[in-house]
């Protein structure tokens, strides 16, 4: 389900917009190519960001099962106005809202379903899988904008209208799947519903022995504990001096995750490559290569390393190494500028850049790309657990949103300056990292709730200071 429901938003729109076949249907000029860059991403993560605070009411009205079965409807048909070919930006835009409404709510309520379902054992690793099968949807996309800009003639709607059309394929099958599954054990078991529970366990687990029946018991238990926890709840208590401290961090976590630069990458790769290796199919290539390079990077360190490596020093090291990888990219650029026509051959020093920019992904998809997610859900305590989540999650959207609305006025005005932009974000990220975050790995979620939250140097150091905060 995880991959699923990634696969139905990450669709590299910033791809098909260097189609001519688009700007042909869509009947804008080359002065108009920066704004309908800037909004048809932009949008998309707008309608996310809103999404998100729709989702928490709805899923705890309705359920998770029908949440999702609705989120990604709402894709659906956000879509297949996309597809229809209009000839009305306009359309177009309100189509890209309608689709982040349904990418929005699905990213609050699976991770919530993955959680509820899985066996204790499996939880941390499922959930290190969200920012994997993330890049591998962005990698589907690039190379589906590659073969059909090399395979489908600029004078077929056709061209366009296949990658904008696929996006509809794994949101159906999320939709449609949600009707062979149970509804959330934990949450039936929230409602009173508990031989409807006790089915859904009994489904999920494929097992009624003993152990079934005490992991039910355990739920039970777990779900009045944090019922007692939660009663009584106001927002203003995420304003006392410990829990801002906490929201304040989850917020500022994926604030930085959205800073380094990365995600503006993965929309709009080719319009940078084009800074690099100039005009033609060949940046739609290299971008291509750049996706395959994030899922190899990604999948070695969620299932290798995420829960080997100190998660501050993780953030520390990957925000230096991908600050100096920025700052040197933009040197070369300006230095060797890409030519105005594609070449035979691809220079040296774009070679080299490239070189730089994978390299600079690499140490994003073994710091800030996969480590905000487990880091954040880790930091509360179960009364503001869920408020606090919400408020990191709709961080995410938030600066997704503004930094796809500005990326490609950055690349238009700055060119290489653009880079050298990322750098200096990303060494700021590094400070930020070592003077205000908490190490969390090897520590219980009891410990991490009951100790105050400031930085330390490691979670040894923690583990020391037990009970003593």
């Amino acid at each position: 389900m995880e991959g699923v429901q990634l696969l139905l938003g990450p669709l590299n729109v910033g791809g098909v917009l260097t189609l001519a076949s688009f700007q042909d249907d869509y009947r804008y000029g080359k002065g108009a190519g920066t704004r309908t860059n800037s909004l048809a991403v932009g949008l998309q993560q707008l309608g996310a960001f809103v999404a998100c605070f729709l989702a928490w009411p709805l899923t705890d009205k309705l359920g998770r099962k029908k949440a999702l079965m609705l989120s990604a409807a709402v894709f659906v048909i956000g879509a297949i106005i996309q597809t229809i070919n209009t000839h009305s930006l306009v359309a177009f835009y309100i189509a890209r809202v309608v689709a982040g409404l349904g990418l929005g709510a699905a990213t609050v309520v699976v991770p919530m379903f993955n959680s509820e379902m899985m066996p204790k054992e499996m939880r941390g690793q499922v959930g290190s899988f969200f920012q994997w099968f993330y890049t591998f949807g962005i990698f589907v996309s690039y190379f589906v904008d590659y073969g059909v800009a090399k395979g489908i003639s600029t004078s077929h709607s056709s061209q366009w209208q296949i990658p904008i059309g696929l996006q509809i394929v794994p949101a159906a099958f999320l939709g449609l799947g949600m009707l062979t599954l149970p509804e959330s054990t934990r949450w039936l078991t929230k409602k009173g519903r508990h031989d409807e529970a006790w089915e859904s366990l009994k489904w999920i687990r494929a097992d009624n022995s003993q152990a079934t029946i005490d992991e039910m018991e355990e739920i039970r238990v777990g779900v009045e504990i944090e019922t007692r926890a939660t009663e009584g709840f106001h927002f203003k208590e995420l304003l006392q001096r410990d829990n801002f401290k906490r929201v304040l961090a989850a917020f500022a976590v994926f604030t930085a995750q959205q800073a380094t630069g990365a995600t503006a990458f993965a929309y709009f790769g080719p319009q940078y490559f084009k800074l690099i290796v100039g005009s033609g199919d060949r940046s739609l290539l290299v971008t291509a290569i750049f996706g395959a390079v994030k899922v190899v990077a990604c999948g070695t360190f969620v299932l290798g390393f995420s829960e080997r490596l100190s998660r501050r020093q993780v953030l520390i090291g990957g925000a230096i190494f991908m600050s100096a990888c920025q700052v040197t990219t933009a040197a070369v650029v300006k230095s060797f500028p890409a030519p105005a026509e594609q070449q035979a051959t691809v220079s040296p020093p774009a070679i080299a850049t490239i070189a730089l920019i994978y390299l600079f992904v690499i140490a994003y998809n073994f710091s800030w790309g996969p480590m905000p997610w487990p880091y954040v859900s880790e930091i509360f305590p179960a009364r503001i657990r869920e408020p606090g989540v919400a408020i990191g999650v709709a961080s995410q959207w938030l600066w997704n949103f503004v930094f796809s609305l500005t990326t490609p006025y950055m690349i238009a005005s700055l060119g290489w300056g653009t880079f050298l932009v990322w750098g200096i974000f990303d060494l700021v990220i590094a400070i930020f990292t070592f003077f205000l975050l908490k190490e969390t790995r090897g520590l219980s979620l009891e410990h991490i709730a009951h100790s105050k939250f400031r930085a330390n140097s490691s979670s040894a150091e923690s583990v020391k200071q037990g009970g003593s905060d």
